[in-house]
């Protein structure tokens, strides 16, 4: 049980600083660019612990989820108002959301003088807004991406290594199941040759073998010929001979996987075989893999963003009916608490510490490159959609000095509030629904 709740604390806590991170990324450029920014707060409702520090309050509130900082100016002044009001607004989603009502004075609007006009947000040029805006999921995109180097590089990847795991007795089909009996079947050429489990592969067939994968060649390539097989056995290199057979083995793809045809069917090709499997491990890579791991999570990612409403659905027929929940659904934060707790706790064979820790490095980089995505849907109240406001500030600006008509001002996105309501609500349903499914019909790693 203990591990278990420090698995929760770990993943939130790596959750909490990945959001106040978030909130750096606004708050430095906004700085810089010389806005207000009056608050700096992670959490919402009622602040626990809080500095003064300049014209900038830093704090804590009650409930330690999402963040924001509160910038003068984020909106320009309605129709009707006296030149230089200045309305204040906050980026954090929680907290837009918890201070919505029936107008964009609803944000806590605040009345500054005309010597800060200057100093709003919206007096920023549009490159400025957008800085200021994509500074929040840039800076997750950042940690997101460190920590799959981390894990890449300082814990590695899985993989299987050239020590040998185990020996087959004998020469069976590929697609045999794993209790097949060996009665009428030719001996495993490595049986044969004496290699035992615990061997590390050196070289065959004079190539050296560093990675599993060099085995694989190796062996394939060799056919049914008599090779030359040199392990490592209590610290010595041993030569065996070893005379392979030509055997249908699966077609392997560029990541080592067995291709299976339309049908389901493994796909087969007449090759060499030895007769030995490697030991799975954890094995360092290098750094150059992270950039095509990165783009991956941020497909996967985005997909999971775009087919929302549907996986949502599906959530829902799990959490309220039979079926099943999928496990490369959506998860809420109890959800993600709860896995956290899972491999924190786990005592599975194979699932060591440094296993434990590679899988919590993954879920935070997982999370913090979720915070990216979702963050650039282009609605309030997300990050995303004062950048949309940015973009068509500029496009209309443009327009406008093309056709030599005067400066349209700024774009006013709380003209957007009923859409932004409604997103809001959305939001609210989404989170209540994954509370429920998490509760009543949890996703586990281990069965």
């Amino acid at each position: 049980m203990l591990l278990f709740a420090l698995g929760v604390l770990v993943i939130a806590a790596g959750l909490a600083l990945s959001i106040a991170l978030h909130e750096i990324g606004h708050l430095v450029p906004a700085k810089l660019f010389g806005v207000r920014v009056t608050q700096y707060m992670i959490g919402f409702g009622p602040t626990v612990l809080s500095r003064t520090r300049g014209e900038t309050e830093y704090g804590l509130k009650a409930i330690p989820l999402g963040g924001y900082i509160r910038m003068i100016g984020m909106y320009p002044p309605h129709k009707g108002e006296p030149e230089g009001t200045i309305r204040e607004d906050s980026t954090g989603l929680l907290q837009q959301m918890t201070e919505m009502s029936e107008d964009a004075k609803a944000y806590e609007s605040a009345q500054y003088g005309p010597e800060d006009a200057h100093r709003t947000f919206v007096a920023l040029s549009v490159p400025k807004k957008l800085v200021v805006m994509l500074g929040g999921p840039a800076m997750n995109l950042l940690i997101s991406v460190l920590l799959m180097v981390v894990l890449v590089s300082g814990i590695g990847l899985p993989s299987v290594t050239p020590t040998v795991q185990s020996v087959s007795e004998c020469v069976v089909p590929a697609d045999a199941p794993a209790d097949v009996s060996c009665e009428g079947q030719p001996p495993a050429p490595a049986l044969e040759a004496g290699i035992r489990p615990g061997d590390v592969l050196r070289e065959i067939d004079g190539a050296p073998i560093t990675r599993w994968e060099d085995v694989t060649e190796a062996v394939r390539a060799a056919d049914d010929r008599t090779i030359e097989v040199v392990v490592e056995r209590d610290g010595r290199e041993i030569p065996l001979e070893a005379t392979l057979v030509i055997d249908a083995r699966p077609v392997l793809d560029q990541d080592g996987a067995a291709v299976r045809d339309a049908d389901g069917r493994l796909v087969t090709e007449e090759v060499g075989f030895l007769g030995v499997a490697g030991t799975p491990d954890l094995a360092p890579q290098s750094p150059t893999e992270v950039p095509a791991m990165a783009w991956d999570a941020f497909v996967r990612t985005g997909q999971i963003v775009v087919t929302l409403p549907v996986r949502l659905y599906e959530v829902a027929q799990a959490a309220f009916g039979s079926a099943e929940r999928d496990p490369d659904g959506p998860l809420g934060v109890v959800g993600v608490s709860r896995l956290a707790g899972e491999v924190a706790s786990a005592d599975e064979p194979g699932f060591e510490l440094r296993e434990k820790v590679g899988t919590m490095i993954s879920m935070l980089a997982s999370l913090n490159m979720a915070l990216f995505v979702f963050n650039l849907v282009p609605l309030l109240p997300l990050d995303g959609g004062h950048v949309a406001g940015a973009l068509l500030e500029g496009i209309r600006r443009r327009i406008a000095r093309l056709r030599g008509r005067p400066d349209p001002g700024p774009v006013d996105m709380s003209r957007m509030l009923p859409l932004t309501n409604a997103v809001a609500l959305v939001f609210i349903v989404m989170t209540l629904l994954l509370l429920y499914a998490d509760i009543v019909k949890p996703i586990t790693l281990f069965p």
